[in-house]
């Protein structure tokens, strides 16, 4: 039996692929404790998750300015993001190591404070990457770029005496799980990386969905933007383009801002919808790119259109793009008329689905949350054995 503490920020996506995790781990008899924002980890693990917390950070990033890509958005992330949320995780992370006293850590990717506990301390810890967007090495051509990055990761690391200074904390050395398969993703060189394929858990329940409303008769078209990116104009342009198509189209828009103003009654806008319930029945779904909506499409076979907005979305389009199972628009210049022409090609072209039914192939095969945990076994108990990292 393995003590396991998931150590992740508060953010619902960088949870969501552990949740299934964490509940294979505990039912093979391991025991398991969160570290991080009690509210939201309880919200998506459920009230019974062992949670010991950690603060945010006491003041909230700035507001994302309009428009902001490449690398201005990249610094501002560093910035004004995930130093941040080190900062203030740190002392509720030792804290939880210190009551829990774990034998393992499996840390997410931006949970920084995870890693620098682990390595001060000699725990040993794997990385959740809840992107495949920074796996293959993105910044490779930029590397002044690149090295601006490691000097924010060695600040932290001598304010809280890691040890392990110059050493990549967004990537364990022993193991990252990577919840993608290179069929989507494609081929990456980063080392000790493990295809694990969506970790998909159902959501709690909410039973206040108009399911009467859905028309058999029509094809289904999602539109969500996350449950962190906002963008009124590019769902304005949506409801211009899917009431034209509404003699064949149904739509479901996902609006938790509130922006879509005065749509028609024949859409159905609600702040929050059931995706994945939703997904068994769509037949494709316009999206920010988000890593978890991508993959929780192919989970179910469903094709994407894809205009992402900041972080990592617009690496993943390019995945998306690149595998065939679905198209790319730029989200600052999206018209109602490209949105339409997108969402027609994905309807029509039989090839998208069949694309999307080959990448749910691929992550039927690489486990999900199963496979993940069997990599966790496996190097702790190596770990613990003292024979190192499993070959």
């Amino acid at each position: 039996m393995t003590r396991f503490l998931f150590v992740v920020p508060h953010f619902a996506g960088h949870i969501v692929p552990l949740v299934g995790v964490a509940a294979e781990l505990g039912g093979r008899g391991h025991e398991v404790a969160w570290a991080g924002d009690r509210d939201v980890i309880t919200a998506l693990a459920g009230d019974d998750a062992e949670v010991f917390p950690c603060a945010r950070p006491a003041a909230e990033p700035p507001a994302w300015p309009d428009r902001m890509a490449g690398l201005a958005a990249l610094k501002f992330v560093w910035e004004q993001v995930l130093v941040p949320i080190a900062e203030a995780m740190e002392p509720g992370v030792r804290a939880a190591v210190g009551a829990f006293e774990p034998d393992f850590l499996v840390v997410d990717q931006h949970a920084l404070a995870g890693a620098l506990v682990a390595d001060r301390l000699g725990i040993p810890w794997a990385t959740s990457a809840s992107t495949s967007a920074e796996l293959g090495n993105p910044l490779a051509a930029l590397p002044k770029v690149e090295q601006w990055i490691q000097e924010r990761m060695r600040g932290l690391q001598r304010r809280f005496g890691d040890p392990r200074i110059g050493e990549d904390l967004r990537f364990s050395p022993d193991l990252v799980l990577a919840f993608t398969t290179p069929e989507l993703c494609g081929v990456l060189s980063r080392p000790n990386v493990a295809f694990v394929g969506a970790s998909v858990t159902s959501r709690p329940a909410r039973d206040d969905f108009p399911w009467h409303l859905l028309d058999p008769g029509r094809r289904l078209v999602l539109v969500t933007l996350g449950t962190v990116s906002s963008g009124p104009r590019f769902l304005a342009e949506c409801v211009r383009t899917l009431q034209a198509r509404r003699d064949r189209i149904q739509a479901v828009i996902a609006d938790p801002d509130g922006s879509v103003a005065g749509a028609p009654p024949d859409l159905i806008v609600r702040p929050r919808v059931p995706l994945l319930a939703l997904l068994g029945k769509a037949s494709t779904i316009v999206c920010h790119a988000g890593h978890n909506t991508v993959c929780e499409a192919m989970e179910h076979a469903v094709p994407v259109v894809v205009a992402p907005i900041r972080d990592g979305q617009p690496i993943v389009a390019r995945q998306v793009a690149r595998a065939g199972v679905g198209v790319e628009l730029p989200f600052f210049r999206a018209t109602a008329d490209r949105i339409g022409a997108a969402i027609d090609t994905v309807l029509d072209d039989a090839s998208f689905r069949e694309r999307a039914a080959a990448v749910r192939a691929s992550f039927r095969r690489a486990g999900g949350a199963c496979a993940a945990a069997d990599h966790l076994e496996k190097l702790a108990d190596a770990m613990r054995s003292g024979a190192g990292k499993p070959h």
